[in-house]
């Protein structure tokens, strides 16, 4: 059963507040975990996550918001799950930040935590809603509009996110998985195969693959080939509901073939980057890039650029495999980065980002789409093509200007031929030389392309360098990564936690700085706290501690005043 927790509200009379001499408690206020407290832990919206319990009357679940912020924590800080609970338990700081005023209480257990995540897997697998998304969405909508950031103006990068795998060879992937499928069997099924897996079962996958010569390995794709179709053909109805069978059949119909009823290894340029990795990592892909070779995922980061904002936040977060464009991505996530900021009508991208489908939804949601590079070699001869009106074109190419004609599919524009005689580009020049001139078809995505192209030239100096500070914000998010680049996850759902709780994170992080930098900037941080009551302790004149409350009408009441009359 669901409940809201909301005990963090009242401060115990024997808490934290009641004990701590007033200096340090003072100090602890202005602590960045109290702010998360004030700022993330205070306005995560419990009642989202109610689908994930039980309607019925029965245990009333672990407290949501706790459960959530120490998700943000643990990744922030790039923690272990023993060491948050460590800190849960020992740390006044961490205490402070998870709303727990007294040192008794711990607000949930390890089985609990684990629980919750699987809860979130489950609810993402049966829905495709990632909760957690919502939770940065909720945050992100309400920081931007208490606190004023204009939107209009906004900058996107990728990032490969690497899955904690091991990097398996294509023998040896083949021998792993069989290992696996063993594991799984019954004991009829083992004593069944018993011969033909023996090899393999006996010790690792890399050991097996360690004693086998360069030159024999051609041979063993090929004997693991047979033993694959065997073991498919006679176990596919028995343990087809089975997940390690699954992963199974996928290695088997990606790595071998059926050709006139024999079992053949595919080449290896026929395998994409888009097959297995890893059995630990069904969702990881495989890619190269600038001479690296990544597995895992990559994630997408859209934030604020106006140069008039004192403060930027991160307004996106998108999570796919690893050999997806960035210009596919942009295309998926353009609307709904447009539906959560209307205001944005200029979007600033590397060259990666570009494509005819992207400038045409651009075009219709009325972004200006500025690249700082252009993919591709660059046009020999330049055709500027302009828009005059809806329908007409004035075409350009260095020596001439004509008007656009329609024709029934395209456009068309007819240069001089005597003109393009003397031009010494003429050898290069994309127009066709027809009996008395040289015409040049073209349709509206090559108009959209060319403006793409010249966006970048028609902005003031100050706004054609804001892409590049994107990457400070995913140098923040790749923080946590070890030395070889790796996540502490596997998988595409808990890479797409990490990627939203860190992004919470980030922005948390740039406000707290700014707010500490401009104490002018605090008033628009308390309106993003509403009514929130600050708990202090204060000596009375007897020399006796009590707790009194002051609220957003800095009024000083009572405890059971201030609740009383918020009844």
């Amino acid at each position: 059963m669901f409940r809201k927790n909301t005990s963090h509200l009242q401060s115990s009379l024997f808490g934290i507040a009641s004990q701590l001499p007033e200096t340090k408690l003072k100090k602890l206020k202005k602590s960045k975990e109290y702010d998360f407290y004030r700022l993330v832990f205070c306005k995560i919206a419990e009642g989202d996550f109610a689908i994930l319990y039980s309607d019925t009357s029965s245990r009333p679940n672990a407290p949501v918001n706790s459960l959530v912020a120490s998700i943000i924590l643990m990744y922030h800080n790039n923690w272990t799950t023993e060491q948050l609970f460590d800190r849960i338990d020992f740390d006044l700081l961490t205490r402070t930040a998870l709303g727990l005023d007294t040192l008794e209480e711990t607000p949930f257990c390890p089985a609990t935590f684990f629980n919750f995540q699987n809860r979130l897997l489950r609810h993402f697998s049966q829905t495709g809603e990632n909760l957690l998304e919502g939770v940065f969405d909720g945050l992100t909508r309400q920081q931007l509009k208490r606190l004023k950031i204009k939107t209009d103006i906004q900058r996107s990068d990728s990032f490969m996110a690497m899955s904690n795998i091991r990097s398996y060879s294509r023998t040896q992937l083949l021998i792993e998985m069989l290992i696996r499928l063993h594991r799984v069997l019954s004991d009829e099924d083992k004593r069944r195969f018993e011969e033909l897996l023996n090899p393999y079962i006996k010790q690792s996958s890399g050991q097996y693959l360690y004693n086998l010569e360069r030159a024999s390995i051609p041979h063993e794709q090929e004997k693991l080939g047979q033993l694959y179709r065997k073991l498919y053909e006679a176990l596919k109805e028995s343990y087809k509901d089975f997940e390690v069978f699954s992963v199974f059949e996928r290695v088997y119909t990606e790595h071998f073939t059926i050709i006139k009823d024999k079992v053949t290894v595919k080449p290896p340029k026929e395998l994409k980057g888009g097959i297995l990795q890893s059995p630990d990592d069904i969702d990881a892909a495989y890619r190269q890039k600038r001479g690296r070779h990544y597995r895992g995922q990559s994630v997408n980061v859209t934030e604020t650029c106006n140069p008039d904002n004192g403060l930027n936040l991160i307004t996106d977060v998108a999570v796919c495999s690893n050999n997806t464009d960035d210009s596919k991505i942009l295309n998926k996530r353009i609307e709904p980065i447009k539906e959560k900021t209307p205001e944005l009508n200029e979007l600033h991208t590397d060259g990666a980002y570009g494509s005819e489908d992207n400038d045409k939804r651009m075009e219709e949601l009325e972004i200006t789409h500025v690249q700082t590079a252009v993919r591709g070699r660059k046009a020999e001869v330049s055709m500027e093509i302009e828009e005059v009106c809806d329908g007409r074109y004035t075409v350009k190419c260095p020596h001439q200007s004509v008007s656009s004609e329609k024709t029934k599919t395209r456009y068309k524009a007819c240069f001089d031929a005597n003109i393009c005689k003397q031009c010494p580009l003429s050898g290069n020049c994309p127009a066709k030389q027809q009996s008395d001139k040289r015409t040049y078809y073209f349709d509206r995505s090559d108009y959209l392309l060319g403006k793409r192209n010249r966006n970048i030239k028609s902005l003031p100096p100050e706004r054609r360098k804001l892409r590049p500070n994107v990457e400070a914000t995913v140098k923040e998010f790749t923080k946590a990564f070890n030395h070889k680049g790796k996540l502490r996850v596997r998988g595409l759902f808990k890479t797409m936690v990490y990627a939203h709780a860190m992004a919470i994170s980030i922005n948390f992080g740039r406000i707290w700085r700014y707010m500490t930098e401009n104490p002018g900037f605090c008033a628009l941080v308390n309106s993003l706290c509403g009514v929130l009551p600050y708990f202090f302790a204060k000596n009375n004149q007897n020399g006796l501690r009590k707790i009194i409350i002051r609220d957003k009408s800095r009024c000083w009441l009572r405890p059971e005043e201030y609740f009383r009359q918020a009844a």
